[in-house]
Parts: structure tokens; C-alpha cells; sequence
């Protein structure tokens, strides 16, 4: 059992390069685009993750890293309005199986869209998450969208240079 992946071992350059790309990238978006709702900057970070280690995966793929996220931003937002901001508001805030149920279903709701629409992205789920939980507003949307186009764009323009790391 090797502790170390032997790929790095006989070659680290890719590693290295590509984990640095990902610090620039995020630190570029997180700069001018602040999100302070964790559940939404981790998704986010999956993604990154995903884009800058296994840049070739289906699930780079600009149709599913941006579609994904969309999915993921519907999927949050109807759920939120339902359960939190919209008819059983005030059930939510009373009990807590109520406002469980609301985020599961916002995460299966996702998941269920993202496969009937060949747009699987597996953080944004935790988009869908992060939407019912914390609550919608166009800077959480335009901060995604960005975020998803500006890794989409990166990943393109790189995708000659980068290599997939698992």
C-alpha cells in the first residue's frame, strides 16, 4: 500500500501546476465575488476540484459543470420558496422534520433533474443545498453562474495542458 500516488512520485509537475491554477482561479473569483454562504463556496470548491484534477471527466464537461449548477440553483430556489419563504414557512420554523424534509428534497430534487437533463455535476448538489438553506438572491446566482463559466472557460483554454490526476 503506497501512502504516495507512484504518478506524483515520477512526475509532480502536473500536480503542482494544477493545484496552483486552482489557487488562482479561486482566489481570483473569491476576491471579487464574496459569498459568504459556506455550503455554496464548498460546492463551488468541488467543482474546482474536479475541473483542475480529472479536467477530461464527463463531469468537466461545460454542458455539466454550468448546467449542473443551474440545475442546482432552480432545484434550491423552488424549494426554498416552498418551505421557507412560501407556504409552509411557518410550519418550517415550528418543526424541524419540516425543514429536514425541504432540504432532502431540494438535494433529490437536483439530483433528479441533473440525470433526466445529462447535466450531472456532483457539487451542485451542494449548491441545491446551499440555496434552501441559506436563502436566495441574485448575488448567490450571478456569483455561480460566474464562478461555473469562469472554470468552464479556464478548463478550455488549459484543457491542452492540463492532465487528469486520478
Amino acid at each position: 500500500m503506497n501512502l504516495i500516488d507512484k504518478a506524483f512520485i515520477r512526475d509532480p509537475k502536473h500536480y503542482l501546476l494544477q493545484s496552483l491554477l486552482a489557487v488562482v482561479v479561486i482566489m481570483a473569483i473569491f476576491y471579487f465575488e464574496v459569498l459568504p454562504h459556506i455550503i455554496i463556496a464548498t460546492s463551488l470548491g468541488g467543482s474546482a476540484f474536479i475541473v483542475f484534477t480529472m479536467p477530461r471527466s464527463a463531469t468537466a464537461q461545460p454542458r455539466k459543470l454550468v448546467g449542473g449548477h443551474i440545475v442546482g440553483l432552480i432545484s434550491g430556489a423552488l424549494l426554498y420558496y416552498i418551505f421557507f419563504a412560501g407556504p409552509l414557512s411557518e410550519l418550517s420554523a415550528d418543526w424541524r422534520l419540516i425543514t429536514v424534509l425541504g432540504y432532502a428534497l431540494a438535494v433529490g430534487l437536483c439530483i433528479f433533474l441533473m440525470t433526466i437533463t445529462n447535466t450531472e455535476h456532483t457539487p451542485a448538489v451542494a449548491t441545491a443545498l446551499g440555496i434552501v438553506s441559506d436563502g436566495w438572491s441574485y448575488q448567490i446566482v450571478i456569483s455561480v453562474l460566474l464562478f461555473a463559466v469562469i472554470l468552464a472557460i479556464v478548463r478550455r483554454l488549459l484543457q491542452h495542458r492540463l492532465k487528469d490526476l486520478t
